[in-house]
């Protein structure tokens, strides 16, 4: 096993998910809408725990995942998600349900992101997480650079594709979008971006306030 390997194996079996989460996650895989990992889980509740995070829109709720973890590192935040599967933010719902958080801290929007963003007001929140339609994933962050408060951070899981990403002999189109989004973000002046490889990569972007 390369190191790599072992130091990721290492950091899966250190991570602790809490009971709700780990419940909300095993119905998300009956469903097949595949979750984060609890690593990534982690970083983004780290995150939203730094930054003291009270309002947060997430884009591709899966079965509520990745908004437990948020909501886990930030308790007193209130959740926009966003999902195009009826079914998937049914469970969403009911995972946060079982997790007994206030109907009044989640809101749950049945649409395309594509469609729903556009209409959501601009400098509002304090962490965008994109995890949908990966095809999509330039647009989306864009929407999501506008829609954060200055020196907000836009989230963006999976962002190495499985390792597609640094192969460079892929050069599919989501392969593609997802090299471009780390390239161009890496040397904008306008973001602090970062990119971990724990998990299945997680790109942080936070907006740098105008002087």
């Amino acid at each position: 096993m390369g190191e790599q390997n072992a130091n990721q194996r290492f950091v899966d079996e250190a991570t602790s998910e809490p009971d709700h989460i780990a419940a909300a996650r095993a119905h998300a895989l009956e469903l097949g809408a595949a979750p984060v990992s609890a690593a990534i889980g982690a970083q983004c509740a780290v995150i939203a725990a730094a930054s003291q995070a009270l309002s947060i829109v997430e884009i591709g709720t899966g079965a509520g995942v990745s908004g437990l973890w948020l909501l886990h590192g930030s308790p007193r935040a209130t959740l926009t998600t966003i999902d195009k599967e009826p079914e998937h933010l049914g469970a969403a719902r009911q995972a946060f349900a079982d997790a007994r958080i206030p109907a009044a801290r989640a809101r749950f929007i049945t649409g395309r992101a594509s469609e729903v963003l556009p209409r959501m007001n601009e400098a509002s929140y304090d962490i965008v997480l994109v995890d949908a339609d990966p095809e999509g994933v330039i647009e989306y962050v864009e929407h999501g650079l506008r829609l954060v408060r200055a020196g907000g951070t836009v989230l963006v899981p999976r962002v190495l594709a499985g390792g597609a990403v640094a192969d460079p002999v892929r050069r599919d189109p989501v392969t593609t979008a997802y090299r471009s989004l780390i390239q161009e973000t890496q040397g904008s002046p306008a973001v602090i971006g970062a990119l971990s490889i724990t998990g299945e990569g997680l790109l942080q972007l936070t907006t740098v306030p105008s002087a």
